[in-house]
């Protein structure tokens, strides 16, 4: 994830324990990465009054930039997450999460649009639908293995190579081969610097083949982006599956370039899905993740690679990494066995608007949520914004919002990403609580570029 959540080499960030370490993003190769210091009080337990702000009209969930943090949710204390960009670790930036409802203000400010002279190279008018993906799984249950797994997917995943502040391949993380169009997949804070530098990025093969890319969009709300090489269009594709139907316990296997070393393999289980999670922060493209957590070792330099189930299938991104944290002073803290991942659901949804257009949208509803209370009752709402879905559906300020649909609403955060796993367009049934009494209010998500 970004500074707050290290993404190993632009890979996932760590987590931070009972108190709030502040993870960061992905490291560069060339020198190791430095940890931020950790907050100089312990988190307090009266609600904060951080709100997440939103633009009009909009909620929702996502993921992160240069800098960013990463909370599990809804554990409290909650720790943070890392990511990590390459060796060098930017600095942290304050949190200051924005809700969903708000969520990816900054993230959509600082979001590459498509050229008004024409579209994007590698865009394709059908999306997913006009490219050659691999859809059916490469191994069968008798053949599932993790030797089996690797010999399939090593050919299908790549390192990334990614100017950072004007250091050539100062940020390094991984990637993943989307169809035979030459597109790859992988975390937004990966190439974030590059994007905005107009720096040049690079993937490498298994077997050391570079080719230089250029970015078709890249959604910081939910930290992922697609490149497009022209000479990489021989490369296989890997199969995408579904997180969905993971279950907890299950074997996956992470692949990437940790620190640097290009095609790594790691294993481990599924250990937890649908865990809230965010990284960034308002002002360094903050996401928010449903994601799939892992003990599958992810270090710096894993970001933006496949979680992989034993059918060869891709179910996730790797993005972030949970951190025991560190002093003033302290070194990075490596893989403690909690990882998190993108589902490929997500991977699919963004994937598919980014190849259309250029760029992808995340849903909103226009309202302002607290995100710092932690006492598990629901998330309150800071303010709604004039003449938007949240105002025309009749919610207000002070209404703690305690369900969406059939899932238990326990703060802001969690709030933020339920939403953020929905699509503009689709009316939602939100539970408030209002003066004591339990209300039941729907709202129709508008959407965002982010």
């Amino acid at each position: 994830m970004n500074d707050e959540q290290q993404p190993a080499s632009p890979g996932p960030g760590p987590i931070a324990e009972p108190e709030p370490t502040q993870p960061v993003l992905g490291p560069r190769p060339s020198a190791p990465p430095t940890l931020p210091p950790a907050p100089s009080s312990a988190p307090s337990s009266a609600p904060s009054s951080a709100t997440s702000s939103l633009p009009p009209a909009w909620i929702p969930p996502g993921p992160p930039g240069q800098t960013d943090q990463t909370r599990l949710l809804p554990a409290a204390p909650r720790p943070h997450v890392r990511r990590r960009r390459g060796w060098r670790v930017p600095a942290v930036a304050a949190l200051a999460l924005v809700l969903g409802l708000g969520g990816g203000f900054a993230g959509s400010a600082l979001y590459d649009r498509v050229d008004d002279e024409g579209p994007r190279a590698g865009t394709v008018a059908g999306g997913l639908g006009d490219v050659d993906t691999a859809e059916l799984p490469p191994l069968d249950a008798d053949t599932a293995s993790v030797a089996a797994v690797a010999q399939e997917l090593l050919p299908s995943t790549v390192q990334i190579r990614a100017e950072l502040n004007g250091e050539a391949g100062g940020a390094t993380g991984s990637g993943f081969v989307l169809d035979r169009q030459g597109h790859v997949v992988t975390n937004n804070h990966v190439v974030a610097s590059a994007a905005e530098d107009d720096g040049a990025i690079q993937v490498v093969d298994e077997e050391g083949n570079r080719y230089d890319a250029t970015i078709v969009g890249r959604s910081p709300v939910y930290d992922l982006a697609v490149l497009y090489s022209e000479d990489a269009k021989e490369l296989q594709p890997a199969a995408l599956g579904a997180s969905r139907r993971l279950r907890v316990g299950e074997s996956v296997v992470a692949i990437g370039s940790p620190l640097g070393l290009s095609s790594t393999v790691t294993a481990g289980i599924v250990s937890a899905l649908q865990r809230p999670v965010t990284t960034g922060d308002a002002e360094n493209d903050a996401s928010y993740i449903s994601a799939v957590q892992t003990d599958a070792a992810i270090n710096p330099g894993n970001s933006g690679g496949p979680l992989v189930n034993l059918l060869g299938e891709v179910v996730g991104v790797n993005s972030a990494i949970a951190t025991t944290g560190g002093g003033l002073g302290g070194g990075e803290s490596g893989n403690i066995g909690v990882g998190f991942a993108i589902p490929v659901e997500q991977v699919r949804i963004t994937a598919d608007q980014i190849l259309r257009t250029g760029e992808a949208t995340y849903p909103v509803i226009g309202a302002q949520v607290v995100t710092g209370q932690r006492d598990g009752d629901g998330a309150q709402i800071q303010e709604v914004v004039e003449d938007s879905p949240a105002e025309a559906a009749g919610l207000e300020k002070g209404d703690v919002v305690v369900r969406l649909e059939d899932e238990r609403i326990s703060d802001g955060i969690q709030l933020i990403v339920a939403i953020r796993t929905h699509q503009g367009g689709e009316t939602l049934e939100f539970t408030v609580l209002r003066d004591g009494e339990e209300r039941v209010l729907d709202i129709e998500l508008d959407s965002e570029v982010g």
